[in-house]
């Protein structure tokens, strides 16, 4: 692939290549640089297309480009703009690399020292070039070479921002994202110091204040707080040696009184050594993001973030929690907490979950542990891998029992191809008897590539004083349920006028569910959803509905009257909505898709409310009524199906499983033709689960 551009219509790329000569043209503010190329080009890794926004046929697997240069006696600079760099790319020079481009997919224009003596008189080679790894699909171009020294190019121009709280007028941390006119992350002349954590693009400062040296250049400057506070933003011209001051304001949209922001899932690469956040630049975006709860997870080690975050002034703003991840060679990873400091290690080393399970109860008196990510492999492993699971009624087909009393829904680092996924097989668990938390987490490694607390936690807590959380307290409503999971949105619920996730609902009667969808005014909602045992069972499209004169952060507020139940139900709600695309808090890719087709999403959750309608006192899932029913038939199929008449379909999914470990040779054939005599939900549950078996058998073979 030479640096010609090639003819390339494909939307995606036609888009990206008019931006850029546009801001060429922009650039012309800016002193002038040798342009080795102003197009943007298609490049693929691997043999087949990753995503399906870009063309079938990719332009090469890599740029190379004859360049006629002076010999550079001193440095010069390399600027190069760039888009889903998901795997590592060099650019080389002479065959020396100048340039190792971030793995990061956010849209980026970075810079580069290219160090004396690279370029020879006459003629030289430059190449960008793939280091390897799963097929990927990237944006590459807009490479120019400028002579002068990187440190110069950086700090062309400056800007001093200060942001404040719209409310208190006082000084807050936060996120200061700057991105040229065609919404691309700058590389900038600032650097991580005490007070601010930098990335290209990227400020967390942590007294609300910066000063950024910059290329010059026309900018939108944004200030943002994590997922809560309202985003403020300026726009810019700077010429070289100009320097500016913009004051933004920012102030709460969504407010959860009652409730603390967490974050379950947080790296540094001090401890886990992979990401790029310090724990210094940690301590700054968990203020910049108001993360109250942060839990310290690094791989098999217990981490207190109290020291450094006193050294760095931003304590007052979070009280932290000492964590693990504990992650194995091959049982998948779980985040535990609490624990006390100075507690023992947990022996991460098991070849069964039974055996892991003891270890995680070893270091800590009754832990969260969380299962996380459980659709990714790690290590060959995949906890809920369609060939070991079932995920509509929670089986695991070799026999294990799950570890763990809480469970990721959302990974804002690893999301799913299918926002619904995981809340599937969530469902699948809880109608199987466990009793699993639903948690939102970041996974976050990074300074900016996965924002900290991007994915969260809202936990029942006193959230009155940051600085001294009741981490007790919040253990124990974590460990009830008493959350609602946040990612872009939040859903809440209250059913009879008093029952919140995780309560118990003693109800004999008719319910009346009311429910709350929050936002910010930077993200939108599109539909809220009831479940009942996984079921939904009411929906609406809020964003045809919408109440413009709610209050700032309520997005839609309604209420559905539901007649009594018959048998005991969980009940959920969800809410959903278009993904962000922003620079300043943009959502993810997943980085291990199901599908080449991505569809962005903000979403959240209320946790379940359970309905006790039968006065015993006690929740009685889908599989206690599925067994019930199975033992008083003694196994009989058309008998269980008539012991099932009044049940829903949750329930006869679980019964179908049952109904096949007794009957392995011919279950399917018996319960078709016990199905004859069904109600419809019985019979919704019985084909629902024969089609999840058929595919779990094809999946058991391929892994074969």
């Amino acid at each position: 692939m030479t640096g010609e551009k090639g003819e390339n219509t494909h939307p995606i790329v036609r888009r990206f290549v008019i931006a850029t000569l546009l801001s060429l043209c922009a650039a012309a503010i800016a002193s002038a640089g040798q342009v080795i190329d102003a197009g943007i080009h298609h490049l693929r890794w691997g043999d087949h297309r990753e995503w399906d926004e870009f063309p079938r046929e990719a332009e090469g697997t890599e740029l190379h480009y004859a360049l006629d240069a002076k010999a550079n006696v001193a440095e010069q600079t390399l600027r190069i703009r760039h888009r889903d760099l998901k795997q590592p790319w060099r650019v080389l020079i002479n065959g020396k690399t100048v340039a190792a481009l971030p793995q990061d997919e956010n849209q980026m224009v970075t810079y580069w020292a290219v160090p004396p003596r690279t370029l020879r008189e006459g003629a030289n080679e430059l190449r960008v070039t793939c280091g390897g790894g799963p097929p990927v699909d990237v944006l590459i171009g807009d490479i120019e070479l400028i002579d002068r020294p990187l440190v110069t190019v950086l700090s062309e121009s400056s800007i001093d921002v200060s942001v404040t709280d719209a409310d208190r007028h006082e000084p807050l941390p936060c996120r200061i994202t700057i991105a040229d006119d065609r919404g691309a992350l700058m590389g900038l002349g600032a650097t991580s110091n005490a007070h601010q954590a930098v990335r290209p693009g990227v400020v967390y400062t942590a007294d609300g204040k910066a000063h950024i040296p910059l290329p010059a250049g026309r900018y939108t400057i944004y200030a943002g707080r994590g997922f809560a506070y309202s985003i403020d933003s300026a726009t810019v011209e700077l010429r070289a040696g100009e320097s500016a001051h913009k004051d933004l304001h920012i102030g709460r949209e969504v407010s959860l009184s009652g409730y603390v922001s967490c974050d379950t899932h947080i790296h540094t690469f001090t401890y886990s050594r992979h990401g790029d956040a310090s724990i210094s630049e940690r301590m700054i975006t968990l203020a910049g993001e108001d993360i109250q709860l942060p839990i310290a997870t690094d791989h098999n080690i217990q981490i207190d973030y109290q020291r450094p975050a006193r050294e760095l002034g931003v304590r007052t703003f979070f009280t932290p929690v000492i964590g693990n991840e504990v992650t194995t060679d091959t049982l998948g990873h779980f985040c535990v907490f609490p624990f006390a400091p100075g507690a023992p290690l947990i022996n991460w080393r098991a070849h069964s979950w039974d055996v892991l399970a003891r270890n995680l109860q070893q270091s800590t008196v009754e832990p969260i542990i969380i299962l996380n990510h459980a659709r990714d492999m790690h290590g060959g492993f995949r906890p809920f891998d369609p060939a070991r699971h079932i995920s509509i009624t929670g089986e695991d087909l070799d026999g294990w029992k799950l570890p763990a009393n809480a469970m990721e829904v959302i990974n804002s680092g690893a999301t799913q191809s299918d926002p619904m996924q995981l809340y599937r097989d969530w469902f699948g668990m809880l109608n199987g008897g466990y009793k699993l938390t639903p948690v939102g987490a970041s996974d976050s490694h990074d300074v900016s590539r996965y924002i900290v607390g991007q994915g969260r936690t809202y936990v029942r807590c006193d959230a009155s004083d940051a600085t001294n959380m009741d981490v007790a307290q919040a253990v124990r409503n974590f460990h009830d349920g008493r959350v609602l999971v946040s990612y872009g949105l939040v859903c809440d619920m209250i059913v009879n006028g008093k029952y919140h996730a995780g309560d118990l609902g003693k109800i004999n009667a008719d319910l009346d569910v009311a429910i709350h969808v929050l936002r910010p005014s930077w993200t939108r909602a599109s539909k809220v959803c009831l479940f009942a045992n996984g079921v939904a069972i009411r929906e609406e499209n809020i964003a045809a509905t919408e109440d413009k004169s709610k209050p700032s952060g309520v997005k839609w507020e309604g209420n559905w009257k539901l007649p009594r139940f018959v048998h005991d139900v969980f009940l959920v709600a969800i809410a959903i909505g278009p993904g962000v695309s922003e620079p300043y808090w943009p959502t993810a890719k997943p980085y291990q898709p199901m599908s080449e087709q991505w569809h962005g999403y903000v979403l959240g959750s209320s946790g379940p409310v359970w309905i006790n309608t039968d006065g015993s006192g006690q929740f009685r899932s889908a599989r206690d009524y599925a067994s019930h029913a199975v033992e008083s038939a003694h196994g009989d199929p058309a008998a269980t199906v008539a012991n099932l008449a009044d049940m829903d379909q949750a329930t006869a999914a679980q019964a179908a499983g049952m109904l096949r470990t007794r009957y392995p040779q011919d279950f399917e054939q018996r319960i078709r033709e016990a199905m004859k005599g069904a109600t419809p939900a019985v019979r919704q549950g019985f084909e629902a689960y024969i089609a999840e078996w058929h595919a779990n058998q094809a999946a058991r073979q391929l892994s074969k």
